[in-house]
């Protein structure tokens, strides 16, 4: 496992320079709001190919100062890991603003998953506390961030897939497409929804089993996809999913082109937490239990990258104790004690973090 012993950052978010030397321990990020704790957690979450835990624009992310934004900034980070050490950096140049830059050991580093190979991140944000209260869009987009970091190319097929949906729906309002050239499209997207659909069911079925795997008091998680091609692949061979995909494409042309969008295929998936102890999903949870839920998930996430990379990835855990009883604040502290990776959670009471018992590794922030 990579373990991060020096964090720099330059002219990021509300940053001009700092420079820390991180403990191995939890490291708890501490100050009052709006001092930068979660822009630390994200600063080490943009090390990793992806838009880091806050989804932001390059744009977004260089500092403001007297209402100018840098012209640049930049993030590295140092490594040491069992038999060697090695350095990440990312950011943009000012001569080059719209094209961010990946560097291994102060080279240039040839492809992203050079990156993904030597490092993965797993994070919980308090924004993520909603997304079962809100559209399924945005818990499509969780669930393939945790494909993603299992699978390497999924984001490459998700992105493909994207501009084939989208170039779709563009022929059919012109209208002038002919028949032939739309059954190549859909020919094409219906192969990499399969596809999709089938990278989700296999990584549902991971998840739940280290979900299972769990110790109390965390809540019986199980994540349920709703997808009828991943359902109708549990019964059927890929390629009979995806001849029935391009049939109910072809006949729901006239349809999709009054709709605007393609009303058939992984892009109307959708998933659920369950608590399985209570019988009920996490919309119809309370909020400390919708953040226990979204605790098993990612402590689960970790499990699953440990056992597959065979290393545990870098946990990343924004206001974690929030809405936590007692009991579970207690057992988190205590799973991150134990955890094999390392783990920055971040706070404005250190009291939160009492089950750390002193033995974590702390970063105050005077804002």
């Amino acid at each position: 496992m990579a373990r991060l012993t020096r964090l720099q950052l330059i002219s990021f978010r509300n940053f001009a320079l700092a420079d820390w030397e991180i403990a191995q321990a939890p490291v708890v990020v501490h100050g009052r709001n709006g001092a930068g704790k979660t822009s630390l957690l994200e600063a080490i979450s943009l090390l990793v190919p992806g838009r880091g835990l806050r989804g932001a624009r390059l744009s977004e992310l260089a500092r403001r100062a007297g209402g100018q934004a840098s012209e640049g900034w930049g993030i590295s980070g140092w490594f040491d890991a069992p038999g060697r050490s090695f350095t990440v950096s990312t950011g943009i140049r000012p001569d080059a603003p719209r094209q961010r830059c990946f560097l291994i050991d102060n080279e240039p580093a040839a492809k992203q998953t050079e990156i993904a190979d030597l490092l993965s991140c797993v994070w919980l944000t308090p924004q993520m506390e909603g997304l079962f209260l809100e559209p399924a869009s945005g818990r499509r987009r969780f669930l393939d961030r945790l494909v993603a970091t299992l699978e390497p190319g999924f984001a490459r097929l998700l992105a493909s897939h994207g501009q084939l949906l989208a170039e779709r729906v563009r022929l059919l309002r012109l209208g002038m497409a002919e028949p032939a050239w739309l059954a190549a499209l859909e020919d094409q997207l219906a192969r990499k929804s399969v596809a999709i659909a089938a990278m989700r069911l296999d990584y549902s079925l991971t998840l739940n089993a280290a979900l299972a795997a769990l110790p109390a008091p965390f809540p019986r998680a199980h994540l349920r996809l709703a997808c009828p091609l991943a359902e109708r692949l549990a019964q059927a061979p890929a390629l009979s999913v995806e001849a029935g995909l391009r049939e109910a494409l072809s006949a729901g042309r006239a349809h999709d082109r009054e709709t605007g969008t393609t009303n058939a295929g992984v892009n109307q998936a959708d998933i659920d937490l369950l608590d399985t102890e209570h019988d009920r999903g996490a919309a119809q949870a309370s909020t400390g239990e919708r953040k226990a839920l979204l605790v098993s998930v990612m402590l689960g996430q970790a499990s699953v990258l440990r056992r597959h990379r065979a290393a545990a990835p870098l946990l990343l855990l924004d206001e974690p104790m929030t809405h936590l009883d007692a009991a579970r604040r207690e057992a988190l502290a205590e799973t991150l004690l134990a955890y094999d990776g390392q783990a920055f959670l971040t706070g404005t009471d250190q009291d939160q973090f009492r089950g750390l018992g002193g033995r974590c590794g702390m970063i105050a922030l005077a804002g």
